[in-house]
């Protein structure tokens, strides 16, 4: 963009070098300045009205020369002026709308603030689990070819995050270079929103309780996450391999899979044993997260299912589709 706003100063000042020359030309063959003017503007832009006197042979040479200058000039000057506005303002008028329609159609996405190495990674995660992601960030650079919806802005004003989609969204990712800027974030986000599900990036331990107190339900510091995840291959390295393969792996051949119970299930008030999962559809049901928070680790058979309670399963996406069928009928 700045190469043609370069070029298309070069050529409006080569039209304007043109329209000089061609103007003391003509006053250097006797005509005025304002006839000068005239008649090197209705030759270059081929209007072609009518020479304001009988032309002598040299006259007619410094026409020609002047036409054919002064016209490629023109033209030069017109295409240019018409690339910058198509791949200028229009362009980027046309690319807001179209966004703003792609994010008005959404409902239940995810913000993700930042795209750097953090924010391109959740977002990549978030696709391939079937989520819509919606990316922010100041820079339009990180944000030339991304796959997916984007909004160039500063992430920590309120009209940004309205831009994103905030209204409709399932969560929010904080995940900007700086704890301030998540923070802010943060503060923005559950202000807009008393509802929604918030993720801070956190990069100082400090700071953790901090985005707590703005309103983040989860706040993760990937240099702690990271170093448990080093520690552990060393300590436990056949359980760090197989949550690898469980919870990172994209060529995974079974996963862990959230299941919410809803009102009037077919599983709603039965044991766990009734339904008997494993038999059923080939997934395992390990923990059962209850609606007030709590955890039930290889629960019992005689557990009641309720409506309310996330079941945590693993098995491969047959079994899990299978799974999913049976406890929403």
């Amino acid at each position: 963009m700045v190469d043609t706003w370069r070029r298309l100063r070069l050529a409006g000042a080569a039209f304007g070098v043109v329209l000089v020359i061609g103007t003391l030309g003509y006053m250097g063959f006797g005509l005025g300045f304002v006839d000068a003017l005239y008649q090197t503007v209705t030759t270059v832009t081929t209007v072609g009205f009518r020479e304001l006197k009988e032309f002598d042979t040299g006259e007619q040479l410094f026409t020609i020369a002047l036409l054919v200058l002064g016209v490629g000039a023109a033209l030069y000057t017109i295409t240019l002026l018409v690339e910058t506005l198509v791949d200028g303002p229009a362009a980027e008028l046309l690319a807001r709308r179209r966004r703003d329609r792609r994010i008005g159609a959404m409902n239940d996405h995810t913000i993700v603030c930042g795209i750097g190495r953090v924010g391109r990674a959740i977002a990549r995660e978030l696709t391939e689990a079937g989520h819509e992601v919606v990316v922010v960030d100041s820079r339009s650079e990180r944000l030339d070819d991304l796959p997916y919806t984007a909004v160039l802005g500063d992430a920590t004003l309120d009209t940004t995050l309205r831009a994103a989609g905030i209204s409709r969204a399932r969560a929010l990712v904080a995940a900007l270079a700086t704890d301030a800027d998540n923070l802010f974030v943060t503060l923005s986000g559950r202000s807009l929103r008393p509802d929604l599900f918030i993720v801070a990036r956190a990069r100082e331990e400090e700071s953790v309780s901090k985005h707590e107190r703005a309103g983040a339900d989860r706040v993760v510091n990937p240099q702690e996450l990271g170093a448990q995840r080093m520690a552990s291959f060393v300590a436990q390295p056949n359980v760090a391999d197989y949550v690898d393969i469980v919870m990172h792996e994209h060529d995974r051949t079974f996963r862990l899979q959230e299941l919410e119970v809803p009102t009037g299930s077919p599983v709603e008030g039965l044991s766990l044993g009734a339904v008997d999962v494993r038999s059923s559809t080939g997934a395992m049901v390990f923990a059962i997260r209850s609606p007030d928070g709590s955890f039930v680790t290889n629960p019992d058979p005689a557990l009641l299912l309720a409506a309310g309670q996330v079941l945590i399963a693993i098995g491969n996406d047959s079994h899990l589709e299978s799974l999913a069928t049976m406890i929403s009928g």
